[in-house]
């Protein structure tokens, strides 16, 4: 699902020897409802969300309207960016022209369900490798949606 060298990939780490990434304080708490799953459409509490659901037509919908695919890695990919920024901000680097793309892969499973698959892409022009690397990997640790998902789904960096 990626181009160039990966950085990192998931942890096979159990559980049990993972560390606490739960909140010791939740800061704020975003509201959405769907309407219809995958065929209807989303909206916000504060109304800044208002979209139009619908299944790609490679998983046999019209694609006429969003899916919950393009809403993960839009949210991952900022969140990851952000923290990217914070972590170079910390130790003095100008991330500027920075980027961070997001793939999320959605399919069958073994348990007769569905899963996903990650690859977040990450641009750092103006950084040498080993730096861009470290930053990279320190961002994982950082970013909620790494937390979140470290253990449950493949993600793959790569950074280019």
């Amino acid at each position: 699902m990626t181009d160039g060298a990966a950085v990192e990939t998931r942890s096979d780490t159990p559980p049990e020897a993972r560390p606490d990434t739960r909140p010791a304080k939740i800061m704020y708490v975003a509201e959405a409802t769907a309407h219809g799953g995958r065929d209807g459409y989303i909206s916000s509490q504060d109304g800044h969300i208002d979209l139009r659901v619908a299944m790609p037509p490679q998983m046999g919908g019209d694609g006429n309207g969003t899916n919950p695919e393009q809403l993960f890695a839009a949210g991952y990919s900022s969140c990851f960016h952000n923290a990217l920024v914070l972590v170079g901000r910390r130790e003095g680097y100008d991330l500027t022209g920075s980027t961070v793309a997001a793939k999320v892969g959605i399919g069958p499973n073994k348990q007769r369900g569905y899963g996903l698959a990650v690859a977040l892409s990450v641009s750092l022009p103006v950084l040498d490798q080993d730096i861009a690397a470290k930053l990279v990997d320190a961002a994982h640790q950082v970013c909620p949606y790494s937390n979140a998902t470290r253990g449950n789904i493949d993600v793959t960096i790569v950074l280019g």
